[in-house]
């Protein structure tokens, strides 16, 4: 079974050797989103809520250009560089996931790409 990329220009361009997405059999495997514009390449600034939705904006163009949608995330990898920020990231989380919550891990890391404070990578199933 052949893995296929998936790209598309409503989420960011990669910034480095790897795929915003691979296709591998009826799984969607997706790169680290992090707050970057599409349209600028540029990291959105401001607090945890507006770069967490931008991340989940790209994500979930990512997930729709893989011919999936978020209702059909499996799990989430979070990164978060301040745990202090759980609850508000949390709630923008929920608003995205509603009822249909996936699996999750939250992890504080040290530092980010591009001085992102969120990055967020999912497996999903294709439909």
């Amino acid at each position: 079974m052949p893995k296929e990329t998936v790209t598309t220009d409503k989420a960011p361009a990669a910034i480095g050797p790897y795929s915003q997405g691979v296709k591998f059999g009826n799984m969607l495997f997706t790169s680290g989103q992090i707050p970057l514009d599409p349209a600028t390449g540029k990291l959105v600034e401001g607090d945890i809520t507006t770069q967490a939705r931008q991340v989940l904006s790209n994500l979930s163009a990512l997930l729709e250009a893989s011919g999936s949608s978020i209702e059909n995330v499996i799990k989430t990898t979070c990164f978060l560089t301040n745990l202090d920020d759980f609850q508000a990231f949390n709630e923008i989380y929920a608003e995205y996931f509603g009822e249909g919550q996936p699996a999750r891990s939250t992890i504080q890391v040290s530092r980010l790409p591009a001085g992102a404070i969120v990055e967020i990578e999912c497996v999903a199933e294709l439909r």
